[in-house]
C-alpha cells in the first residue's frame, strides 16, 4: 500500500531532525518543503523547498497532510503557523520516532513530533503541537499543554504540569510536583525548584 505524502513547514535545522524522524517512522512520503522566498529549489536531506506560506491554499488541493517543521524558542511564532495551516483545513499528524519510548498509559495529542531518544513514561498528557526534543525525560502524569517546546535532554519529573506555549532549554531539570505557567522561556542547563507564573521567563 503507498504511504500518504505530507508536506513540511520549514526548511531549517529542525526540518532537518523532522526528515529523519519520517523517514525512519516511514508511514510517511515526503512531498516537498514549505520555506522562505530565498530557499525556494533547496534541497534538505534529499526534498525539495517547492513553495512558500501563499502557496498552502493551492498545496492542499493535493497534500491532504503537513507537520510544522519550525523549531524556534519563540513558540508564538510556530504556534501561529501551527493555526494557520490547520485553519486551512491540513491534517497535522502526530510524529514518534522509532527510537523513542511512549508509554501504552501515556495520552498524546495531535501534531506533536516525538524525537529520537525520548521516554515519555505512564500518565503523561501531551496536548497539541508540541516538539518532545531528542532525549527528553517526561516522567509519570506530567501534563503538558498545546504549543510547548521541550528541548533536548530536559527532564521533567513526575505531575509537573507546563503551561501552553512554554519553553524548555536543553538539559534543564524541573523538580517534582511543580508548576510552570502559560508563555514561559526557560533556558538551557537549570534546575526549577518552584512554580513559576504565566509569562515567566527564568535563564538563571
Amino acid at each position: 500500500m503507498s504511504k500518504s505524502e505530507i508536506i513540511l513547514i520549514g526548511a531549517g535545522g529542525h526540518a532537518i531532525s523532522c526528515i529523519d524522524i519520517i523517514e525512519q517512522q516511514d508511514k510517511f512520503k515526503i512531498a516537498g518543503l514549505i520555506g522562505i522566498e530565498e530557499e525556494l529549489g533547496k534541497i534538505v536531506c534529499g526534498h525539495r523547498v517547492f513553495g512558500v506560506d501563499k502557496d498552502l491554499s493551492e498545496l492542499l488541493k493535493q497534500y491532504k497532510n503537513a507537520l510544522i517543521a519550525i523549531g524556534q524558542i519563540d513558540t508564538d511564532k510556530r504556534n501561529n503557523i501551527y493555526s494557520r495551516v490547520l485553519a486551512l483545513g491540513f491534517i497535522i499528524p502526530t510524529i514518534i520516532s522509532p527510537n523513542a519510548y511512549v508509554s501504552k498509559h501515556a495520552d498524546i495529542g495531535k501534531g506533536n513530533i516525538i524525537m529520537h531518544g525520548v521516554i515519555i513514561n505512564a500518565g503523561v498528557r501531551i496536548g497539541d503541537g508540541c516538539i518532545i526534543n531528542s532525549r527528553a525525560l517526561i516522567e509519570h502524569d506530567v501534563q503538558i499543554e498545546d504549543g510547548c517546546h521541550i528541548s533536548t535532554n530536559s527532564t521533567l519529573n513526575g505531575n509537573v504540569k507546563i503551561g501552553s506555549g512554554t519553553f524548555i532549554g536543553s538539559s534543564t531539570c524541573v523538580k517534582d510536583n511543580i508548576s510552570i505557567g502559560k508563555n514561559c522561556t526557560i533556558g538551557m542547563g537549570l534546575s526549577i525548584r518552584k512554580d513559576l507564573k504565566d509569562k515567566s521567563r527564568f535563564t538563571g
